[in-house]
């Protein structure tokens, strides 16, 4: 079993070791070192990056009791030189840290236990067994949790036999058996854990919970810490300050502004809507006085399925007349087909031979259909297609 260095010194992030193994994975490269830096992916947290001898590492993994560095290129050296990515380190040391005072502090205020837990590159989540939280509850755990951080406790890690870990406290019960490592921080949490971790809370900087979700009956808490929640505040700052200049207000009158802007969107969608309306109305009256015989056909582009339905619903309104309009809209062909109540026709009878012509498909009622296809090409040719599929119809 390879000597893990991180378990010591989280800080160390350059070693030298022996090669005391070379195996395939994947088809790729992997050594096995006497000793090493690299924490492998495991509990949640990902493995750490970094290179060896310069050639980087793809990943790092636990495979029977044995670290494998998976390397993108042979490494023929017997002795090789690896430096771990200590930006990379230091944010999961951050994270992991962060989720063990969020998790205990859910525990104490809200007896949640904590289900899982993922470090991803972007965001962590924390999967805890509670069914619902208030806005003021979240508000406590997370104060409660920066509290700690603040308080500059110590974070120490050491291993406590199987036989005795029933005198730790922990959290929850360990899943491995043996000699298990525990991290505690001082006067507040104990849990078993394999990860790497600061010595000190402060070092973990703020908790910010960013927002909840649920997964199996449970609810899931997305959050960041250290250098990511700063990052978070800076885009948000940064969004919240080009808010309150387009709106030319306060930076806490923002959300009213915005409430206001989506009222004014909410009445001018409706004035639209109704002159959109009345303007169908008036084309279709056009549209009759201009257009001899009962079959009415029109092709349009660049209108919208609704005013070219309400146009067509208009005309039907009145005795007589059969609908056929096409639409060139989003690369798709529309076709949309009625006729007044007095008409004695099934326009669904079309609809095999117009979904035909359009390589398409819909449906409707008796008196409107409407269909949409692929084949954009000639709308004029299939609505006469369409036209000589009608019976004659004597409506005198």
């Amino acid at each position: 079993m390879n000597k893990r260095i991180y378990f010591d010194d989280p800080y160390q992030i350059k070693f030298e070791s022996k090669v005391i193994d070379r195996v395939k994975h994947k088809n790729r490269m992997a050594l096995v070192l006497e000793q090493t830096c690299f924490y492998p992916e495991s509990g949640g947290q990902p493995a750490d990056k970094g290179t060896l001898n310069g050639v980087d590492l793809i990943d790092v993994i636990e495979d029977e009791g044995n670290i494998l560095h998976i390397v993108d290129q042979e490494i023929a050296e017997t002795k090789v030189k690896g430096k771990v990515d200590w930006k990379t380190r230091f944010d999961y040391m951050q994270q992991h840290a962060g989720q063990h005072i969020l998790s205990q502090s859910f525990w104490e205020l809200m007896q949640g236990k904590t289900m899982s837990f993922h470090l991803g590159q972007d965001v962590s989540t924390l999967e805890i067994d509670i069914q619902k939280i208030s806005d003021m509850e979240l508000e406590k755990v997370e104060e409660k949790a920066n509290k700690v951080i603040f308080q500059n406790r110590e974070i120490k890690t050491y291993f406590v036999d199987e036989d005795k870990i029933g005198e730790v406290p922990l959290r929850k019960p360990p899943k491995k058996t043996g000699l298990i490592r525990v991290v505690e921080v001082a006067d507040y949490d104990f849990s078993a854990c394999g990860g790497t971790h600061p010595s000190r809370t402060g070092e973990i900087g703020l908790i910010k919970i960013l927002k909840s979700g649920r997964i199996r009956n449970n609810l899931c808490f997305e959050f960041v810490c250290g250098s990511r929640a700063l990052k978070d505040y800076n885009l948000k700052n940064r969004i919240l300050l080009q808010a309150a200049a387009r709106f030319s207000v306060g930076e806490e009158e923002v959300p009213d502004a915005v409430e206001k802007l989506f009222a004014d969107l909410k009445s001018g969608k409706k004035q639209i809507k109704n002159v959109s309306l009345k303007l169908s109305e008036l084309e279709a009256r056009d549209i009759r006085q201009n257009t001899e015989g009962r079959v009415i056909k029109k092709v349009y582009s660049g209108r919208s399925r609704d005013d070219v339905r309400h146009i067509a619903l208009n005309i039907i309104r009145n005795p007589g007349y059969i609908v056929l309009f096409g639409l060139k809209a989003d690369r798709k062909a529309n076709l949309i087909m009625a006729r007044s109540e007095d008409v004695d026709f099934d326009m669904r009878e079309l609809i095999p031979a117009a979904s035909q012509l359009i390589n398409g498909k819909g449906g409707g009622r008796p008196s409107l259909v409407e269909l949409a296809g692929d084949n954009v090409e000639n709308l004029k040719h299939v609505l006469e297609e369409l036209e000589e599929g009608l019976e004659v119809l004597d409506t005198d």
